[in-house]
């Protein structure tokens, strides 16, 4: 009895041939397709990330202008610094002319009174001294009103924040370190110290 080829049946599909030996198999239609990542795609509902739609961005003539309201905003401000420079410095001289002036007004009587002093010398010499020592007086008491005290006390211990040795003396009447005699008057205190007082001291035994 001869054998028929058995016909294929068009409703069932055939199997699929083994593939040769160290081919790529084709993907299988369960795996999600090339392209999209897992989760996304056209069909689906997620909203894309902020990256995917982001603003448009700044174009060259943003940028350009931005430029030049720093720049603007750079020159304002060093244009306002040195108008403050010129002004602190114009105020800090007319403070010193200021200053200069009440000071050197504080000492228009005391060269008044020796004038005075000079005009009557002649008249009466003797009154002479008693005139320069009212004159020294005047200015001396100018000096303390402007915050300059004068130093000239003997007998007190050295200060060397105060005081200027010119010599060394041996005096038995004096304590050790003590100041003899003042050769020139010290004016001042501290950070305010116009000179320190020349003075001899009292030798150490």
């Amino acid at each position: 009895m001869p054998i028929h080829p058995r016909e294929s049946d068009p409703a069932v599909p055939d199997p699929p041939a083994p593939a040769p030996e160290g081919a790529v198999r084709p993907p299988r239609g369960d795996l999600p397709r090339s392209g999209w990542p897992a989760g996304t795609g056209p069909d689906t509902d997620e909203e894309p990330g902020p990256d995917a739609a982001g603003g448009p961005a700044p174009t060259e003539d943003e940028h350009t202008a931005e430029l030049k309201e720093l720049e603007d905003r750079w020159r304002r401000a060093l244009a306002d610094l040195d108008n403050l420079r010129k002004r602190h410095t114009r105020e800090l001289e007319r403070e010193r002319t200021a200053e200069r002036s009440r000071t050197a007004a504080a000492f228009l009587p005391v060269l008044d009174n020796l004038e005075l002093a000079l005009t009557h010398a002649g008249s009466d010499p003797g009154a002479i001294v008693e005139g320069v020592r009212a004159v020294r007086d005047q200015g001396v008491n100018v000096l303390e009103l402007l915050g300059y005290p004068r130093h000239a006390e003997t007998g007190v211990p050295f200060d060397p924040a105060r005081h200027e040795v010119v010599g060394v003396v041996q005096d038995p009447n004096a304590p050790p370190g003590t100041v003899v005699q003042v050769l020139r008057p010290g004016y001042g205190d501290g950070e305010r110290q116009l000179r320190p007082a020349a003075v001899t001291v009292a030798k150490r035994e």
